[in-house]
């Protein structure tokens, strides 16, 4: 414990000697590495602690199909990608939207490209390439206006200590530095700042630093937060799959189909595209771009019923032409496959959803094949989400991202409550979010 001790009281006056401000960076993600990012580069010392052994775990992970940065569509319509949270994301987009990203990434030698989607990538498409520059500019600044990062690697956060201070007011520098308690493998240590930004995560992907432990620390400082859930999710069927249509099928997709639905509150969602039967259920890009409707819908009457059409580019009129189609000696089977192209996974689902006298009325088979109701029961667990809705509201904070609740003390990243559909909208915001935390601190405690 005393060489923990030691090690504590080193860090605590690293800058002491050669910078006038130190700021502490808690969360190794993109947000909290590009907090770090713009106090480095205005002159100001950082630290950065993340309790897991290396940073960017969850963005390298992201990257593995292939790293989504931003999205070139309109700014007015990526900035209705927010819901809800669009007053408040769509700011930080000015400050920092796609072509921001873009130059951004540029200026660490990363050229992009955007793809037939609209969706913004590396022109490698690998994210361990942009994060190694990235580092590498953190650690080792090459304009001589830039503070060098230090990174602390397996310091969990365990709170605040009894000493720390508070002085309120966005435009005065603080009077009094903030006491943070780190978990190390070396025992408990104890780290002052000026200015302190959490960008801690929200709760999806616990086993890349994602876990949420963060919710009772701010509790426990009259912060309120949002209940953390699941978003970009999976989502399990009422009464479950049977075991042929699970043992079948399981992992194969919904191709060129459209989903459809409607909430209790008038709000809708309809669109094209494909998603994948899992053995309880669907998940997949166009589910998870309705998942927040679907799991709000759950939680609010207990189920959730989408419609999905599986040939959205024929007319109802010409589907039921084509079932009610004299069909001879042939199976039905055979006579969806000719006449409509429906077979494999398509003709499955109607099998394992429609009662026997309904297959065989063409009036009911056509209207099931334009609008076949699925009905959820519930989310999947949030470790298996993509990300999390909740967390700690804007409301609770300044324009800049300080916790009114605790003056000095920035966030940043998913662990604000926001959510956005995959397709580079939640990096975006997360960098976004990142930068605004970061000017923020400036203003507070560096530009008095």
């Amino acid at each position: 414990m005393g060489n923990a001790s030691n090690r504590a009281t080193q860090v605590s006056h690293r800058h002491e000697e050669d910078a006038a401000v130190n700021v502490i960076v808690v969360g190794g993600g993109p947000a909290g590495l590009m907090a770090a990012d713009v106090l480095s580069a205005a002159g100001v010392a950082v630290d950065v602690y993340d309790a897991m052994p290396s940073v960017g775990r969850k963005f390298l992970l992201a990257g593995k199909g292939g790293l989504n940065l931003t999205h070139a569509e309109p700014a007015d319509s990526f900035a209705t990608r927010y819901g809800s949270r669009q007053p408040q994301i769509e700011p930080m987009l000015k400050q920092f939207g796609s072509a921001q990203v873009r130059e951004w990434a540029k200026g660490l030698g990363i050229d992009t490209f955007v793809g037939t989607s609209n969706r913004v990538f590396p022109a490698d498409m690998k994210a361990a390439p942009l994060l190694r520059a990235w580092l590498h500019r953190l650690r080792h600044p090459e304009s001589a206006a830039r503070v060098g990062v230090q990174f602390h690697m397996r310091h969990r956060w365990a709170g605040w200590g009894d000493d720390t201070h508070h002085s309120p007011g966005e435009d005065h520098r603080p009077s009094a530095r903030h006491n943070l308690e780190f978990v190390t493998p070396a025992g408990t240590v104890n780290v002052q700042a000026d200015a302190v930004v959490l960008a801690l995560g929200g709760a999806s992907w616990a086993r890349l630093g994602s876990d949420g432990a963060w919710v009772p620390l701010l509790e426990a400082r009259g912060v309120p937060v949002v209940p953390l859930l699941p978003s970009n999710c999976g989502f399990d069927v009422a009464g479950g799959w049977t075991d042929h249509f699970s043992g079948r099928f399981a992992g194969q997709p919904f191709k060129s189909v459209a989903i459809a639905f409607t909430d209790s509150k008038g709000r809708e969602f309809e669109r094209r595209g494909e998603f994948v039967a899992t053995a309880t259920g669907v998940e997949g890009s166009l589910i998870y771009a309705a998942s927040g409707l679907l799991r709000d819908e759950i939680l609010a009457r207990g189920e959730a019923v989408f419609r999905l059409d599986l040939l959205p580019d024929m007319a109802p009129e010409r589907v039921l032409e084509n079932v009610a189609h004299p069909r001879g000696s042939r199976s039905l089977s055979s006579h969806l496959k000719s006449r409509l192209g429906i077979e494999g996974i398509k003709a499955a689902i109607l099998y394992e959803l429609l009662p026997k006298d309904a297959m065989q009325d063409p009036t009911k088979l056509a209207a099931a094949i334009k609008a076949l109701p699925i009905r959820l029961r519930g989310p999947r667990p949030i470790d298996e989400a993509i990300s999390s809705a909740g967390g700690v509201p804007f409301e609770a904070m300044s324009a800049g991202l300080m916790l009114n609740a605790l003056p000095g003390v920035f966030c940043a990243g998913e662990m604000l409550d926001w959510e956005a559909p995959t397709g580079g909208y939640l990096l975006n915001a997360n960098l976004a979010s990142g930068k605004v935390a970061g000017d923020a601190v400036l203003r507070y405690a560096v530009k008095a």
